[in-house]
C-alpha cells in the first residue's frame, strides 16, 4: 500500500501507551508505515505491563525512526521540563516533517518541540489528536483554567487540532473556545477482521468490563449497581479485563469480595479475547471521546450496555435512548435486570449497530484523512517559507 503523497518522515508523541489512545497510535503507525512513511514513536516508559510491553515489540519492525520511551507523568510536575527536553532531543536527531502528539501531554510535548524546531529553521508541521485529555477538567475548577490556557496558547504553533469525535469538537469549542487554527473531526477507524463474530469461551460471564481500572471509567459504579441487584436476589457474573493502578485494582477486589458479588478478575488481553469471555458488555463510563472498546464490541455483534456520554451517542447513533446516566447505579442495575431477561432484543440492537458501524468507521479512511493534513499543512508551510525568502532576496 502506497502513499497518495511524497514519503514523509512522521514521529508521533504520547504519554501512556495503554488503552484507546494507543491503540489509535498503533494502527496510524501500522497503516503509516504500510503507506510507505517512515515513522517514529515517543512514550511514557513508566505505564503499561507486560500486554503493552508486547504490543510495542511488534510495531518496532514497523517503526524506520525508532521507538523512544523516557519517563512522563501524567499531572503537571516539574519533571514535565525534563520530559519535553528528551522529546525535543529525540525529534531533533530525526529531524521529522510531521510531528503528531496525542493527549493532553503528548499535546504539549509534540507542539512545543514543532516550535524549538521551527526556530532552528526546519519546516515541520504539528498536529494534535485530544482523545479527551484536558477537556474532562471543569472550566471552572484551577487545574481546568490552567489546562485550557495552555490549549488555547499552542493553536498559534498548532497546523490543525484533530478530534475523534463531534461531541469532542463542541467540547472544545465551549471549554477552550472557537479554535484559532483549523480543527477536523476523523473517527477512529477498525480492520476488516474486527466485524468477525467472536466465538465465546466455555460458560462465559453474563457481563463484561474492559478497560483501565480507574474511576472516570465507572467501574466502582458497576460494581455497585451489582450489588444491588444481589440485594435483590440477582447475582449475575462479570468479568472484569484490565490493568491500571494497584492500589486501585485492589480496593474493585476488595469491594467484590466484601459484598459477595461473582467477579473474576483478568490482566490486560486483546479485545477480541476479552469479549470472548462474556456474553454481554457494559461500559459505564463517566467521560469519554469515542472510546475504542465500545466501537470493537460494536463491530463484533456484542450485545452492550453503555452510558451516554461523550461521542457514544454517535456510535449508537438513532438508539440514543437505550444509553445510561452517567454515574447512576440504580439506573445501571435496571438495564442489567431488562438484558438478562431479554438477551434476544439486545442481540437484535447489536446486530444493526455492527452494520452502522462497518458502514462508518473505516481504519483506512483513518489514516487517509490524516495523511491528507499533513500534506497540506507541510505545502502551506513550504509556500510561505519560498514566499519569505524571495521577499528576503528581492
Amino acid at each position: 500500500m502506497q502513499s497518495a503523497g511524497e514519503p514523509l518522515r512522521i514521529l508521533h508523541v504520547l504519554r501512556a501507551p495503554v488503552g484507546g489512545v494507543f491503540r489509535h497510535v498503533y494502527d496510524l503507525v501500522e497503516m503509516q508505515a504500510a503507506r510507505g512513511h517512515q515513522v517514529g514513536m515517543i512514550c511514557d516508559s513508566t505505564t503499561g505491563g507486560d500486554f503493552e510491553a508486547g504490543l510495542l515489540a511488534e510495531l518496532q519492525s514497523r517503526l524506520a525512526l525508532g521507538l523512544k520511551r523516557t519517563p512522563m507523568c501524567r499531572p503537571i510536575r516539574p519533571a514535565d521540563l525534563g520530559a519535553f527536553l528528551r522529546v525535543r532531543a529525540y525529534a531533533d536527531s530525526l529531524a521529522p516533517d510531521v510531528i503528531h502528539g496525542h493527549g493532553a501531554k503528548g499535546g504539549v510535548f509534540s507542539r512545543l518541540t514543532a516550535a524549538s524546531e521551527r526556530r532552528s529553521g526546519r519546516v515541520v508541521a504539528t498536529f494534535y489528536t485530544l482523545h479527551g485529555g484536558s477537556l474532562n477538567f471543569d472550566r471552572h475548577s484551577l487545574a481546568g483554567r490552567i489546562y485550557f490556557g495552555v490549549e488555547r496558547s499552542l493553536e498559534r504553533v498548532t497546523d490543525a487540532l484533530i478530534h475523534v469525535s463531534a461531541f469532542e469538537a463542541e467540547t472544545y469549542r465551549e471549554k477552550v473556545g472557537e479554535p484559532r487554527c483549523p480543527a477536523h473531526v476523523i473517527y477512529n477507524g477498525l480492520r476488516p477482521g474486527e466485524f468477525e463474530p467472536v466465538e465465546k469461551v466455555d460458560n462465559p460471564a453474563d457481563f463484561l468490563f474492559l478497560g483501565e481500572l480507574r474511576p472516570l471509567k465507572g467501574v466502582g459504579v458497576l460494581l455497585r449497581a451489582l450489588e444491588l441487584l444481589s440485594a435483590e436476589g440477582n447475582r449475575p457474573s462479570l468479568c472484569i479485563v484490565g490493568g491500571g493502578n494497584s492500589e486501585q485494582i485492589e480496593t474493585y477486589r476488595a469491594f467484590a469480595a466484601e459484598k459477595d458479588l461473582d467477579v473474576r478478575f483478568h490482566a490486560p488481553m486483546p479485545a477480541r479475547e476479552a469479549l470472548a469471555q462474556a456474553r454481554m458488555i457494559v461500559v459505564p463510563s463517566l467521560a469519554e471521546s469515542l472510546p475504542y472498546v465500545v466501537l470493537e464490541a460494536a463491530a463484533a455483534g456484542t450485545p452492550m450496555i453503555a452510558t451516554c456520554v461523550g461521542g457514544i451517542p454517535e456510535i449508537f447513533s438513532g438508539e440514543e435512548d437505550r444509553l445510561i446516566e452517567p454515574g447512576n447505579e440504580r439506573a445501571l442495575a435496571s438495564a442489567l435486570t431488562v438484558a438478562l431477561d431479554n438477551p434476544e432484543r439486545l442481540a437484535d440492537e447489536a446486530a444493526a449497530r455492527r452494520a452502522f458501524v462497518r458502514e462508518r468507521f473505516s481504519l483506512s479512511g483513518m489514516a487517509e484523512e490524516n495523511e491528507a493534513l499533513y500534506h497540506e499543512a507541510l505545502a502551506r508551510r513550504r509556500g510561505r517559507r519560498a514566499g519569505d525568502e524571495a521577499l528576503r532576496l528581492a
